[in-house]
């Protein structure tokens, strides 16, 4: 028998509301009434269960972290669309979570490299007080960033252009999801192929069967444009 997801109680119409109504007025003070009464005290609960149940309070400095997280939640308010099908709770907890999965990645590297770095000091003490320069050397990574933007950034304009598609309703759910995850590429740690099934999964509702079916049919475009790139 499949597990029942966990509902979500604190989380409640009034605050989808509330986080709409900011999305689509640009009157300041009507803004700040809605964050200050509805939507600050629903994220200051979501970020803090997300980091109990996702256990990041291994993260050091966690409540600096915390603290961070929903500031920076404020300045991405504006990218939540409710027209695209998702749920605010759904889009900013999936968010949430993909920040501090960045930050976990991030102390990860910073552990790793100083423990190289003071290893490659221990193992050269008595030979000199520089390290070689070939050691320490750093990569120009400009022209692989550079490609990487320019796939990404046609990319971008592919997924869009699959709205145009004939689509069956989970497959419209299903490049939705992708579209929500593509707009927070740079907060999101996608680790493997189930991590990307399972926030797709969390944005549209559908089951892993159903996702996969819903994308077939982008799995074909996408090849077709991988290369078409190649290819160029």
């Amino acid at each position: 028998m499949p597990r029942k997801r966990t509902k979500n109680h604190y989380f409640r119409k009034e605050h989808q509301d509330a986080i709409v109504e900011y999305c689509q007025t640009q009157e300041p003070k009507r803004r700040n009434e809605l964050y200050k009464e509805f939507i600050g005290p629903v994220f200051d609960e979501m970020v803090d269960k997300i980091v109990y149940t996702y256990k990041f309070t291994s993260l050091p400095n966690i409540d600096s972290l915390k603290d961070d997280c929903k500031n920076w939640l404020i300045t991405v308010l504006n990218n939540f669309d409710p027209d695209k099908g998702s749920k605010a709770f759904t889009y900013f907890s999936v968010v949430s979570k993909n920040w501090f999965i960045a930050e976990v990645k991030k102390t990860s590297k910073k552990a790793k490299r100083e423990t190289h770095l003071e290893e490659y000091f221990l193992t050269h003490s008595d030979q000199s007080n520089t390290p070689s320069i070939q050691q320490l050397v750093v990569h120009n990574t400009y022209i692989e960033d550079r490609n990487k933007h320019e796939f990404f950034l046609h990319l971008n304009q592919e997924i869009k252009s699959w709205k145009k598609m004939p689509l069956r309703e989970n497959e419209v759910k299903t490049i939705q999801a992708i579209e929500i995850l593509f707009s927070e590429a740079n907060n999101i740690e996608i680790f493997n192929k189930k991590a990307i099934y399972l926030y797709i999964r969390e944005i549209t509702g559908l089951n892993t069967k159903q996702v996969v079916s819903s994308l077939n049919k982008v799995r074909k475009r996408y090849a077709e444009f991988k290369k078409e790139w190649d290819d160029q």
